[in-house]
């Protein structure tokens, strides 16, 4: 037997066994069908996904990703490296440069993400919104007699949708009721022409329903109308004089963010809202995002692009010029998402003292409220929310405004009750029956900032309304009877509030309002009118109906006048021997004359009653200046 030869040149180390390539059959041309593989999924992808060629956005290195795994994954199947492990190490050759493509894409993830997130750049996301202190008496429009009401919004998002639900039985005449639905996730509250109003465009049932009329349909010219609610007046109509064409719930060469995305292949697009323009032409507002902090970080909007919902012709407008107050796009209402100033203003409260100061101490750090709502100041809508610490949500540090065209943010400081309290105390009033209350709009009532408030059913139809004071969160007023009854609702607020200690004095005029869906009341002609100036002789009150009601004698009447204290709360000032100012329409009243309004310490018109002293004294005058006459003619002759 011969020994056993061992060689230790090499130190007993194994040497390295490199992997044979072993070419599948016909690889030329599998690779060609591996890149045509590659080819059809980037353009499908592209179609179906729609990226932006923008390295700002996720959805960029995601598509990358896609299309270099799809070449990776054809060239396993084409090779059968998953039935012939042989074929593997040729497979993982070619796939060397997907490989690389894919960790470039992974790293420059990676590193984007690091210089684009808050733990480095906390200062820079706090910064992305600009907010200045303001005043609430300048920020909201002073609300102090019944027709201030006629602009502000009654109902909410919900209670419109109902209502804008109902109109859609008006397709009847169509013979279309059943085909469409509200697309309501693009819905927007706007000013139309001074009025708050929620826009609503249609969409089909289902994917069936769109196909049945869409193709195979006969002339298609897309979905006839949308619905529109007015928010003060309550009512809904639906408008068919235009055919929307392209929209967001539209499919193949109609889907509204495919026509854009081949229009614009490199704008990162945001959220997309409907809206009308003056005349009630029907457009899509898309916004262009950029990203403000990094890489990734930080949406924010550069501008936007006006779609025409009938012809799908687009403009793009920089916020710039929309934001500007005579642009011809400055009837846009919404340029900016409410979520996505929501977040920025979070991003202010939060990171405005650093990263580590919004995790440990956490000073100055606070948050928006859950929940927003709309206002309309001036001609814009205006996103607001209340403002809590992160450390107790029990009440509100202020009020803050973005101003939803231009981004303008305005802080209003104040203390009191937060939204949801407010909701809560409506809502415990009306427990027996069940309702709830919308989230709530803020008004300035005679300088009184005040939660006003839908109370509603399950069907979300509007029952009744609740207004609650912000300060002193303990008034809480439900019109009498639990209706509608704005009227009410105020006087039962106003009179709340004046019971207070100390008491709080609301001057409110219940004069030129009509009750939406009713007709405007019999007003009596001016030249009905009477005014007479006095000094008060005697005061006396009594309660009526729940109202408190001042009896008021003047010197030259043997009358007394009567002014209920919601009509103005002033009169509970009133002493013997004020001088005031009182119009009535009772000119032919002898012991009673209902008052009309009344001005205080005003001098007497030449025109009006005198007292009877009055009247003496000016005998006594006269008759003096007579003799006095009489003796100077003697004395003459």
């Amino acid at each position: 037997m011969e020994p056993i030869k061992v060689d230790f040149s090499d130190g007993g180390r194994k040497k390295k066994v490199r992997s044979v390539l072993i070419p599948p059959e016909k690889a030329g041309l599998k690779i060609a069908i591996n890149v045509i593989v590659m080819l059809v999924t980037a353009a499908v992808a592209y179609y179906f996904l729609l990226p932006p060629m923008n390295p700002h956005d996720y959805k960029f290195y995601v598509y990358f990703l896609i299309v270099a795994g799809s070449y990776v994954l054809s060239a396993y199947i084409t090779s059968g490296a998953f039935a012939k492990p042989e074929y593997v190490p040729y497979v993982t050759r070619r796939a060397v440069v997907p490989g690389i493509v894919a960790g470039v894409i992974v790293l420059v993830l990676l590193v984007g993400y690091l210089v684009s997130c808050p733990f480095f750049r906390a200062k820079s996301f706090s910064r992305i919104l600009s907010i200045e202190n303001g005043d609430f008496q300048d920020t909201l429009s002073l609300i102090d007699s019944m027709s201030d009401f006629n602009n502000v919004p009654l109902i909410d998002a919900n209670a419109a949708q109902a209502l804008a639900d109902k109109t859609l039985g008006d397709f009847a005449a169509l013979d279309l009721e059943s085909q469409f639905e509200l697309l309501t996730e693009d819905s927007t509250q706007i000013n139309f022409k001074g009025s708050p109003y929620r826009i609503y465009p249609l969409k089909y049932g289902d994917i069936f329903k769109w196909f049945l009329n869409s193709v195979t349909g006969a002339n298609y010219d897309g979905i006839p109308g949308y619905v529109k609610v007015n928010l003060n007046t309550q009512q809904a109509e639906l408008v068919t004089d235009y055919d929307i064409k392209y929209s967001t719930a539209e499919h193949f060469g109609e889907y509204l963010e495919r026509v854009l995305r081949f229009r614009y292949p490199t704008y990162i697009f945001g959220e997309v809202s409907f809206e009308i323009d003056e005349t009630g032409h029907p457009y899509w507002v898309v916004e262009r995002i950029k990203k403000a902090v990094g890489l990734l970080g930080g949406n924010d909007v550069q501008g936007i692009i006006l779609v025409d919902a009938e012809s799908g012709e687009s403009q793009y407008f920089s916020t710039e010029e929309v934001g500007a107050d005579k642009s011809e796009v400055a009837w846009i209402d919404q340029a900016y998402d409410a979520d996505l100033l929501i977040q920025q203003y979070n991003y202010f409260g939060t990171y405005n003292g650093g990263f580590w100061n919004s995790l440990i101490g956490q000073s100055g750090v606070k948050r928006a409220s859950t929940g927003y709502s709309f206002l309309a100041i001036g001609d814009d809508v205006y996103l607001y929310t209340g403002v809590t610490s992160v450390t107790s949500d029990n009440s509100i540090l202020g009020f803050f405004f973005i101003n939803q065209r231009t981004k303008e943010a305005f802080f209003y400081n104040t203390t009191g009750a937060t939204e949801s309290a407010a909701q809560q105390s409506a809502q415990g009033k009306v427990q027996d029956m069940g309702w709830q209350a919308s989230f709530p709009i803020l008004l300035n009532i005679d300088g009184e900032a005040t939660y006003f408030m839908a109370l509603k059913d399950s069907s979300d139809i509007v029952k009744s309304y609740a207004m609650v004071n912000v300060e002193q969160y303990n008034v809480v007023a439900i019109p009498q009877n639990q209706n509608t009854d704005l009227r009410s609702c105020l006087e039962v607020y106003i009179k709340g509030l004046s019971e207070l200690n100390p008491p709080v004095i609301i001057d409110f005029a219940f004069d030129s309002y009509t009750v939406p869906g009713e007709t405007d009341p019999a007003q009596p002609d001016e030249s009905e009118y009477a005014t007479f100036t006095g000094t008060v002789t005697d005061i006396r009150s009594a309660v009526i109906s729940g109202n408190t009601y001042y009896y008021i004698e003047l010197d030259h009447s043997g009358l007394y006048y009567y002014v209920a204290a919601s009509v103005t709360n002033k009169v509970m000032l009133l002493n013997v021997g004020d001088v005031i100012t009182v119009t009535t329409a009772d000119t032919a009243a002898t012991d009673l004359a209902s008052v009309g309004s009344i001005t205080f310490g005003e001098a007497r018109s030449e025109t009006e009653p005198q007292s009877e002293a009055e009247t003496e004294a000016e005998s006594e005058a006269e008759s003096e200046a007579e003799s006095e006459a009489e003796t100077e003619a003697e004395a003459q002759n």
